[in-house]
C-alpha cells in the first residue's frame, strides 16, 4: 500500500475499498459501481490480503447466486417458488395502483410486475417511485387460489437499498484535517476510480469540477469534448443520487411535473439530472425549453396554477466532432446543442461553468486506479450531506469581483467556488492562497461561457474581461481563457490581392466579420457577385462600390481597366449574423486591390462605408465594433475621420491594441489599405 492508502485505512476504517477489486468484478458483472462497492465494503474493508481474497470470493458468490441476470429471470423465479424464500439483488421501481389502493413493485431484471410492496418502504425510499433503486430483497412465494388473478404470488419480506444507512459527517470533517490539499484531491479522484498520479494538475481540477453538481444545489454545468473521456461515468456509475437521461429526449411531465398524476418529475427526486448527448435534447412539448430556462435560472418552475421548487443540478454532456480550433473559427463552443437551443443566448447564460472536455485525456487502462478510495456510496452520502451547506461567501474575506461581472456571472462564480470548497475544504478551513486558486478556476469556466455568448448574442455580452480584486492590496488580477489565443478569423501574414475584411452590423443586429474575395480575369467589363443570396441592401451596397469604381478608378491608377477585365466578387458572412448594408467601401478597396494585383496590409480591417457620391458614413457603436475586430485577430484598422469623435467611448486598453489609420475619402482609404502613402 502506498502512503495515501495507509492514511485512508487509518482514518476511515471500513469506509474505503481497493478500487482494483471493483474493476475486476465489474468487468464480469453488469451492476453499478455503488452496488459492487457496497458489497465489497461489507466483506473486504481490510488491508489483510487473505481476508480481501476471501471477501472478493464472497462478493462473487453473492453476485453469482443473488444478482439477477435478465436471461436467468425464470430460473430465479423458480427458485423463489421452490425454496419458498430467496434473496435477490435487483433494481426495483414502484408505482401506486389507485384502483386497488396499493403500491406495486416492478423488478428490472427479474421481469416481475404488480408485486405488492409495503407503503412504509415507499415512505422511507421515495426514489422507488422515480426511476427506482438497487436493493437486496428477501423474496417469498405464496399462492392463494382464491385471489389468484388479482395479486402476484411473489412477496417482498424485506428490502434494503444498496446504500449506506447513515453518514457521520462530523467524523469526515475531523478526519479531513489529517490530509493536505494535494492528498485530499487525490483521495477524491481515487474514489471515483481514477489514478491521480497519471493525470496533469489541471485535469485533476476538471475531475473535481465534474463532482460539483453533486454537492451544489441548482448548479448548471456543461461539458463538451471528444468521445471516450469519461464524461458521463460519474453521473451514471458513481452516485446513486444522480440520473443520466440518455439520448436527450424527454417530456416536461417526466422532467418537471406531471399535471395528470400531480407528481413532481426527475428534478424533484434526484440531486443531479445529466443529459447525455446534448445534440439530441428535444422536448415533445413546445414550452419545454422555456420551462427548463426558468428552472435553470431560479430553481423553480410554474405548472398549472402553482409554482414548484426543486434543487437538482443540471449537467449537459455532449461530443464535439470537429477540432476546437475549427469550431472557434466557424461558430461557437455551444454548437453541438440542437438547433432549437444553439443560438439561444438566454439558455447558455444560465450555465455556471463550461468544462473544456478537450483538455481531458481519452481513458486508457493506466488512468484507472488500483489503490484505495472511499466506497462510492460513502462518497455519495458525503456529497449529499454537503448540499445542505454553502460556502458561496468564502471569497468575501479576501477578494471582491471585478466590475465586468454582471449578476449572473457573480452567481455562477460563487456557486462554483462554493461547490469546490465543499469538496476540498468541507470543514471550512482554507487559506487565502487556496481560496484564490478556487476563485481563478471558477472565473475561467464562467468566462468561457461568456466568450461564447459574445459570439451568439453580440453587444449584450461584451463585458468579458473578468477579474478579481485583492481586498488588502487592491491589486486587480485578470483571468483569460486558453481558447482565446488561437483560432483567429483573420490570419497573420499577407492575404491575396482582392481579399479584404470588414466588420459591421448584420441583419440580425449583431456585429459580424465579413470577408470579400475578388478575382479579376480577362473579359469585357462584367461584374458578378456571389454569396449575397436575396439580400437587397447588401447587393445595392456592392453595386454602389462597382459604380464608384468604374467612375473613379483613374484617381487610383491609370493602369486599371474596367472594359477589358471581368470582376468576380464573393462575400462571406463569417459569423453567420446576416449580411450587412455597409460593404461599399470594403468592396471598392477590394476591386482596386484585385485590379492592381496588390494585397492590402496584413491583418487589416476596413471600417465605414461610402455613398454613390463618395460621402463617407461613420461607424455605429465604435467600441463594440473594435471589440469584434480584436477578437477576430485584427491588428490594423482603417477608420473614417468622421468616427474620430467617438474615440472617447472606446476603452483605452482596447484602442491601444490596434495600429489605426484615418481616411478622408474613398481614394485615401485605398492608398492607406495598400500601404501606399
Amino acid at each position: 500500500m502506498d502512503e495515501l492508502s495507509q492514511k485512508l485505512n487509518m482514518y476511515f476504517p471500513g469506509k474505503v475499498v481497493r478500487k482494483d477489486l471493483t474493476k475486476k468484478i465489474k468487468e464480469g458483472a453488469n451492476v453499478p459501481v455503488y452496488v459492487l462497492e457496497y458489497l465489497l465494503g461489507m466483506y473486504c474493508a481490510t488491508d489483510d490480503e487473505d481476508s480481501i481474497n476471501d471477501g472478493v470470493e464472497m462478493v462473487k458468490k453473492i453476485l453469482a447466486e443473488n444478482f439477477v441476470r435478465p436471461d436467468e429471470a425464470e430460473k430465479i423465479k423458480s427458485k423463489i417458488k421452490e425454496l419458498g424464500k430467496y434473496t435477490v439483488i435487483d433494481k426495483v421501481t414502484a408505482k401506486l395502483n389507485e384502483k386497488k389502493d396499493i403500491y406495486e413493485a416492478e423488478f428490472s431484471n427479474l421481469g416481475l410486475k404488480n408485486v405488492v410492496i409495503s407503503p412504509h418502504y415507499i415512505k422511507q425510499f421515495e426514489k422507488l417511485l422515480a426511476g427506482g433503486i438497487w436493493c437486496i430483497l428477501k423474496m417469498e412465494y405464496y399462492y392463494d387460489e382464491e385471489i389468484r388473478g388479482n395479486v402476484s404470488p411473489f412477496q417482498i419480506s424485506s428490502l434494503t437499498p444498496i446504500q449506506m444507512p447513515n453518514m457521520d459527517l462530523e467524523d469526515l470533517l475531523n478526519q479531513r484535517r489529517h490530509f493536505t490539499k494535494e492528498e485530499w484531491i487525490d483521495v477524491l479522484i481515487r474514489s471515483i476510480g481514477m489514478e491521480p498520479t497519471q493525470l496533469e494538475y489541471n485535469v485533476k481540477w476538471h475531475m473535481l469540477e465534474r463532482m460539483v453538481p453533486l454537492v451544489e444545489n441548482n448548479y448548471n454545468l456543461c461539458e463538451l469534448g471528444p468521445r471516450g473521456t469519461g464524461k458521463s461515468h460519474i453521473y451514471k456509475e458513481i452516485s446513486p443520487n444522480s440520473i443520466l437521461v440518455s439520448g436527450g429526449q424527454t417530456t416536461v411531465a417526466n422532467l418537471f411535473y406531471n399535471m395528470s398524476t400531480r407528481k413532481i418529475g426527475l428534478v424533484g427526486l434526484w440531486d443531479t439530472v445529466a443529459f447525455d448527448e446534448v445534440a439530441g435534447i428535444t422536448f415533445k412539448d413546445k414550452d419545454g425549453i422555456q420551462i427548463m430556462k426558468d428552472y435553470m435560472a431560479s430553481g423553480s418552475f410554474a405548472r398549472g396554477r402553482e409554482e414548484k421548487n426543486a434543487s437538482a443540478s443540471m449537467v449537459f454532456i455532449g461530443n464535439i466532432n470537429q477540432s476546437v480550433d475549427v469550431l472557434l473559427k466557424t461558430s461557437h463552443l455551444f454548437d453541438p446543442f440542437p438547433e432549437a437551443i444553439a443560438n439561444d443566448a438566454a439558455f447558455f447564460d444560465r450555465m455556471h461553468y463550461y468544462l473544456p472536455g478537450w483538455e481531458i485525456p481519452k481513458m486508457r487502462p493506466e488512468y484507472f486506479t488500483n489503490d484505495y478510495g472511499f466506497i462510492t456510496d460513502y462518497l455519495a452520502e458525503f456529497f449529499r450531506e454537503m448540499r445542505k451547506r454553502s460556502f458561496s461567501d468564502a471569497i468575501d474575506k479576501y477578494f471582491r469581483l471585478g466590475n465586468n461581472l454582471n449578476q449572473r456571472d457573480v452567481i455562477a462564480v460563487r456557486k462554483t467556488v462554493s461547490g469546490l470548497i465543499k469538496l476540498l475544504y468541507p470543514n471550512g478551513e482554507f487559506t487565502k492562497e487556496q481560496v484564490e486558486e478556487v476563485l481563478r478556476y471558477a472565473l475561467i469556466g464562467r468566462r468561457r461561457v461568456k466568450e461564447q455568448l459574445k459570439k451568439i448574442g453580440g453587444m449584450e455580452f461584451y463585458d468579458v474581461h473578468f477579474s478579481y480584486i485583492d481586498n488588502e492590496t487592491l491589486n486587480e488580477e485578470f483571468v483569460s481563457v486558453p481558447e482565446q489565443g488561437g483560432g483567429k478569423i483573420i490570419p497573420e501574414g499577407m492575404g491575396k490581392p482582392g481579399h479584404i475584411y470588414t466588420v459591421s452590423h448584420g441583419k440580425s443586429g449583431m456585429i459580424g466579420v465579413y470577408k470579400l474575395e475578388t478575382e479579376v480575369v480577362s473579359g469585357s467589363g462584367k461584374f458578378e457577385k456571389t454569396g449575397l443570396g436575396t439580400d437587397r441592401e447588401a447587393k445595392e451596397s456592392i453595386e454602389t462600390a462597382f459604380r464608384y469604381f468604374r467612375a473613379n478608378n483613374k484617381n487610383i491608377s491609370g493602369t486599371i481597366s474596367v472594359t477589358t477585365k471581368d470582376y468576380l466578387m464573393h462575400v462571406q458572412d463569417i459569423n453567420g449574423v446576416g449580411l450587412t448594408k455597409d460593404l461599399s467601401l470594403a468592396a471598392f478597396i477590394a476591386l482596386c486591390s484585385g485590379a492592381l494585383n496588390k494585397p492590402v496590409q496584413s491583418q487589416l480591417v476596413v471600417l465605414g462605408s461610402i455613398s454613390i457620391s463618395g460621402t463617407i458614413n461613420k461607424v455605429e457603436e465604435l467600441a463594440n465594433v473594435l471589440q469584434v475586430c480584436f477578437d477576430a485577430g485584427a491588428k490594423r484598422i482603417l477608420l473614417p475621420m468622421t468616427s474620430a469623435v467617438d474615440i472617447p467611448t472606446v476603452p483605452p486598453e482596447l484602442f491601444a491594441k490596434f495600429q489605426i489609420s484615418f481616411y478622408q475619402s474613398a481614394e485615401d482609404a485605398v492608398f492607406k489599405a495598400l500601404g501606399v502613402e
